[in-house]
C-alpha cells in the first residue's frame, strides 16, 4: 500500500468557489499551516494548461510540506506531472485501468458508496476509499448519502483506510466516532473559512480526538 493512515487524518479537496481573489496555493499554503496531512485538487473549469501549472505549484508546496499531492480525475496530467496519486469517483475511469496507467507505487483513492464498491475497489488496486456523502453537502451536487451503518459496514469490509467526506465539520465530526475510519475529507469545513489555518487547526483536534489518536 502506498498510503500511510496518518496521512489521510484530515484530506483536503480544494475548491476554487471561495478563493474571493486569492490564489488557490496560498489558501492551501495557509490550510497546511493548520494542520491538514494530504491535499487533492479537484477541478472541474479549468482548461489543460492553467489546470496544469496550478497543479504544479501546488505540488511543489507539498513536497515542501512532506504532504502528499493527489489530482481528482485527471489521470494524464498526474501522470505527466509525476504527482503522488490521483482519486476516482465511481463515474471516472475504472480503478484497475488507473492502476494499469499510474503503476503501482503511486497513491489511488476511489470513492465508494456501499460495501460492494468498496470490496470492488481494493480489488482493482485502490489504496484507500472515500465514503460519503455522510452528511448533506453543498459541494457535490451528485453527492449520495451514506447512512452511519454504510460506513461502519464499508470499514469492516475492507482492509485498507477509510476516509469520510460529505457535509464535515467541526460541529458534527464527533458523530462519525466509532465506524473505522482513519480520516476525514473535507472542502468547505476548511477553504470557505474566514480565517482557514485556525479552521485547519480546530478541525484536526476534533478530528484526533474523535479518533482518539
Amino acid at each position: 500500500m502506498n498510503c500511510d493512515k496518518k496521512d489521510l487524518l484530515l484530506y483536503a479537496v480544494t475548491d476554487r468557489h471561495w478563493l474571493d481573489g486569492r490564489r488557490l496555493v496560498d489558501v492551501v499554503r495557509e490550510s497546511l499551516d493548520g494542520g491538514v496531512t494530504m491535499v487533492q485538487l479537484r477541478e472541474k473549469t479549468l482548461d489543460e494548461a492553467n489546470f496544469f501549472a496550478e497543479a504544479k505549484e501546488l505540488q511543489a508546496l507539498c513536497r515542501e510540506r512532506g504532504v502528499p499531492f493527489l489530482v481528482n480525475d485527471n489521470v494524464e496530467i498526474a501522470r505527466e506531472m509525476d504527482a503522488d496519486g490521483v482519486h476516482v469517483g465511481q463515474s471516472d475511469m475504472e480503478a484497475q485501468d488507473v492502476r494499469a496507467l499510474l503503476g503501482p507505487d503511486k497513491i489511488l483513492g476511489v470513492s465508494a458508496h456501499t460495501v460492494e464498491q468498496a470490496v470492488l475497489a481494493e480489488k482493482h488496486g485502490a489504496d484507500y476509499l472515500g465514503v460519503g456523502a455522510v452528511f448533506p453537502t453543498g459541494s457535490k451536487d451528485d453527492a449520495d448519502d451514506v447512512s452511519y451503518e454504510t460506513l461502519k459496514a464499508i470499514c469492516a469490509a475492507v482492509s485498507i483506510p477509510v476516509v469520510a467526506i460529505g457535509g464535515i465539520a467541526q460541529s458534527n465530526v464527533e458523530q462519525l466516532a466509532g465506524s473505522g475510519i482513519c480520516g476525514v475529507a473535507v472542502i468547505s469545513a476548511i477553504y470557505a473559512a474566514k480565517d482557514i489555518q485556525k479552521a485547519s487547526a480546530d478541525l484536526r483536534l476534533a478530528t484526533e480526538k474523535m479518533l482518539h489518536v
